[in-house]
């Protein structure tokens, strides 16, 4: 079942002749990449704060893919049907995403112009190519089927959370409040609603064993000074530390260079990978915002006050980096992670897949970390999330498992192969 708010249009665009078709499966994914690399360099991650970059990658991928399909004709396409394609699916693909990203940062349409016109140019493509005229399209429907999607009110909440145990509250330094509070109430890319995958249950309470084991395993683990970590966990720790959407979409781009040769398996790849991202990222604010669970810099330094005799509390702890400025319950970089490798889970029907993930965090002694199994590196991002100190194992464990099921939705529903009658 498709969802409501992913209705497919489907327009014909006039004077667009049917050739070109043929040759679209000897075209080399290359332009997906290429502007998916773009993504990640326009996009002002100080300025996007929290998981609100899945919204960009997500709504620049689903253009994508609808132009590319518009050629390749084997999957679904997302918001738009263009019929009669003709011209380049590389123009296609360039202008599909270029003219998302002018809607999302219109103080950057110079710049971006500039950078679109010269990847036309280097290409040996003319500005008016008929290629154009379908990624413009495509761009068009996502634009406007994501118009008043409640991402970026004019009038932004400002959440502090609460002051009782087990209750987020802005942590230092910053005591910044809740970034980007709207995210959990966002309409969603393939969910049926943002609440579909909440977390079952609350995080442990306070004086459960679950809780107590959580508390003292990040305690030991997670501090920044005086640790139990090893070497290696500490490295593992750094790695992670790197942005979460930067590291995952490095690691498509590896993927596809490494396994794939044609541009609609490439575009949908993309495709379902950033729209399962964005909506683990929209059920994990959901959920912190449902349950508004302390982080653990907070947890630690008021231990004595939870009525927990087993959570001994420390007032000078820090974890190794900042905590970010959102509760703990649920982790939204496992959430990512865990949509992530299952979406790839899907796409190549094995988790048994080799593959790398490179990390530009500048403590971290080890830049690449090569995996045989997609599964093996969310492991490693549930326990980074521990070495860092910055969330309980329940949050981690309980965030993958969301976006698992979000991964599984979107693979089951959307983008899929076209029956051969079609």
């Amino acid at each position: 079942m498709r969802s409501r708010t992913c209705k497919v249009q489907f327009i014909i665009a006039a004077g667009l002749a049917l050739t070109g078709l043929t040759a679209v499966n000897r075209v080399r994914a290359d332009a997906v990449v290429d502007w998916n690399i773009i993504t990640g360099q326009t996009i002002p991650f100080a300025t996007r704060p929290g998981g609100s970059p899945a919204l960009d990658f997500a709504m620049v991928h689903a253009a994508i893919h609808d132009a590319v399909q518009a050629y390749d004709g084997r999957f679904e396409p997302y918001a738009v049907a263009v019929l009669g394609a003709s011209g380049s699916p590389t123009a296609a693909t360039a202008k599909a995403a270029h003219d998302v990203l002018v809607n999302r940062f219109p103080a950057q349409t110079a710049s971006l112009d500039a950078t679109y016109n010269a990847y036309l140019a280097n290409h040996g493509l003319a500005e008016d190519d008929l290629g154009v005229v379908v990624g413009q399209l495509a761009a068009a429907a996502i634009i406007a089927l994501r118009a008043n999607d409640g991402s970026w009110p004019a009038v932004p909440e400002v959440f502090i959370g609460g002051t009782g145990p087990g209750e987020w509250r802005p942590t230092p330094p910053a005591f910044a409040p809740m970034a980007v509070p709207w995210l959990g109430a966002v309409t969603p890319f393939t969910l049926k609603d943002p609440t579909q995958f909440r977390a079952n249950q609350p995080p442990p309470d306070l004086n459960s064993r679950k809780y107590t084991e959580d508390y003292n395993e990040v305690k030991a683990l997670g501090a920044l000074v005086n640790s139990a970590r090893t070497p290696e966990q500490t490295d593992i720790a750094y790695f992670f530390a790197d942005n979460a959407f930067l590291y995952w979409n490095r690691a498509l781009q590896s993927i596809a260079g490494t396994y794939l040769d044609n541009i609609g398996d490439t575009a949908r790849l993309f495709a379902l990978a950033n729209m399962a991202m964005a909506d683990a990222a929209i059920t994990s604010w959901d959920s912190k915002r449902e349950f508004n669970f302390w982080r653990p810099i907070t947890a630690i330094r008021e231990g004595d006050n939870d009525l927990n005799p087993l959570t001994v509390g420390d007032p000078t702890w820090l974890p190794l980096i900042p905590t970010p400025p959102y509760s703990d319950y649920t982790s939204g970089a496992n959430n990512l992670s865990g949509a992530t490798t299952r979406t790839l889970h899907h796409f190549f029907g094995t988790d048994r897949v080799t593959f790398s993930l490179t990390s530009n965090t500048p403590q971290a002694i080890q830049k690449t970390r090569t995996y045989s199994r997609f599964s093996d590196a969310a492991d490693d991002i549930v326990n980074a999330r521990i070495y860092l100190g910055i969330h309980f194992r329940t949050a981690d464990t309980v965030a993958r498992n969301q976006g698992e099921h979000v991964a599984n939705w979107a693979f089951e529903n959307f983008l899929k192969p076209l029956d051969d009658g079609q």
